[in-house]
């Protein structure tokens, strides 16, 4: 393999905005409702809400109670904790590094002639990942143990490769 590095594809370097909170709750509370047929009259009576306040909770134009939201997790059977989950990893789906912007880090094969340059991680509490762009040239050694327990992701850019 050379050393050539690859051109990233265009890709938007501005972030999606963040919902509000207001935002995002209604939507997953409107999205759980359509996805099991009910009708809002029916979610709101069972929840004890009226369905004005229902509505306004769907479209984010009240910033209602823990207690409303739990008895709508309640009548559309999820946790609460489900609701508030993917909250905070919004706007995290797609990440722009430029080449040569990677952060270079130190890895086990670093010492075999192996760069590395760190393009993306995510953690959460069952899984992470981390990408990486991988340089290798023709004065690198093989590195036989390139391996671990988990998700493993290779893209080839050029030139050959037995795994």
């Amino acid at each position: 393999m050379n050393g050539n590095c690859a051109q990233p594809m265009n890709m938007p370097t501005e972030p999606h905005p963040k919902l509000k909170l207001e935002q995002y709750l209604g939507i997953q509370i409107k999205r759980q409702r359509q996805a099991q047929e009910l009708k809002l009259a029916d979610v709101a009576r069972i929840a004890g809400i009226s369905q004005g306040m229902l509505s306004k909770i769907e479209n984010a134009q009240v910033s209602t109670s823990l207690d409303n939201l739990s008895r709508l997790c309640d009548v559309l059977g999820m946790p609460m904790s489900k609701l508030f989950s993917q909250y905070d990893q919004q706007g995290s789906s797609a990440l722009l590094v430029k080449a040569d912007e990677g952060l270079e880090v130190v890895r086990r094969g670093t010492e075999k002639g192996h760069t590395y340059h760190l393009l993306n991680h995510t953690r959460g509490p069952k899984k992470s990942f981390e990408a990486y762009m991988v340089t290798m040239d023709d004065a690198s050694e093989e590195f036989p143990t390139f391996s671990h327990p988990g998700t493993e992701f290779l893209h080839l850019l050029e030139g050959e490769l037995i795994y």
